[in-house]
C-alpha cells in the first residue's frame, strides 16, 4: 500500500490512495477507504493496518471533541493534527506496540497549506510532496522532477496518476484502482474511485526473464 501527496496552489493540497486490504497475501478487500477528513481543515491518508487506522481516527475524534467543547471559535490546523500524531505513533514505538500505519495529512488554513507524514515510529517531515511505502523511492524523484508551486489540479492529478501507475507496474500486491481528494479553504473534496489506466504490453512484461536466466 502506498500513498502520494502533493501541494498544487498556495491554497490546495491533493491525496491519492489505492483502495486495497490485503489478508496476507490474499487482495481480499479493494473497496478500502482509507482517505478522511479530519476537522475543518485537515484531510488524512494511511496506509498500513487498517485496524489501526480506525483506532488513530478513534483518538481523532476525541481531540475534535475535546477542542470544540471549548467553544472559543478556533479550531486545530493541519499543523496542530500532524504534530498530534507525531507524538501518537512515537508513543505507541516507545511502547513496544505500535500503530503500523504510514500517515498523510494535507490541509489548508488561514491561507497557508501544510503537507507532512508520519511513519509506525514517529519519523516525520513536512514537504511540498510526500508518499508512503514503495511510493517513498520511486514515487518522490519523478515528483521532485515534474513537481512545482504552480501546477493546476488538473496538472497535479495527472503527475499523481503517474506516479501510481510506475508504483502499480512494480507492486505485486497493488490493485489499479485508486482514489484522489484535495483540500482547499472551504472542506475537503472526495473524488469517486476510479481505475487507473494500465499498458501491459511492454516487452519486458511479456518476457520478464529475457537476459535473466539463472543456473536452474
Amino acid at each position: 500500500m502506498f500513498y502520494v501527496s502533493i501541494g498544487l496552489s498556495l491554497h490546495l493540497i491533493s491525496i491519492i490512495s489505492t483502495l486495497i486490504g490485503s489478508y496476507g497475501s490474499t487482495l481480499r478487500y479493494k473497496s478500502i477507504d482509507r482517505l478522511k477528513p479530519i476537522g475543518k481543515h485537515s484531510l488524512l491518508g494511511a496506509s498500513g493496518e487498517i485496524s489501526d487506522f480506525q483506532e488513530i481516527l478513534r483518538y481523532l475524534d476525541e481531540l475534535i471533541l475535546y477542542d470544540n467543547m471549548w467553544d472559543d471559535g478556533n479550531s486545530l490546523g493541519p499543523k496542530e493534527m500532524h504534530n498530534y500524531l507525531t507524538r501518537v505513533m512515537y508513543n505507541r514505538r516507545n511502547k513496544f506496540n505500535p500503530l503500523w500505519n504510514a500517515l498523510v495529512l494535507g490541509g489548508v488554513k488561514n491561507g497557508q497549506k501544510y503537507l507532512g507524514m508520519v511513519n509506525m515510529i514517529g519519523i516525520n517531515f513536512e514537504d511540498n510532496h510526500v508518499a508512503t511505502g514503495l511510493g517513498n523511492h520511486l514515487a518522490r524523484p519523478i515528483l521532485r522532477d515534474e513537481w512545482h508551486e504552480n501546477l493546476t489540479f488538473e496538472e497535479g492529478v495527472k503527475l499523481l496518476e503517474k506516479c501510481m501507475r510506475v508504483l502499480l507496474y512494480r507492486d505485486r500486491s497493488a490493485i489499479n484502482k485508486i482514489q484522489i481528494s484535495k483540500i482547499t479553504e472551504e472542506g475537503a473534496t472526495l473524488f469517486p474511485p476510479f481505475s487507473l489506466k494500465t499498458y501491459w504490453e511492454f516487452s519486458a512484461f511479456k518476457n520478464p526473464t529475457v537476459g535473466a536466466e539463472g543456473s536452474w
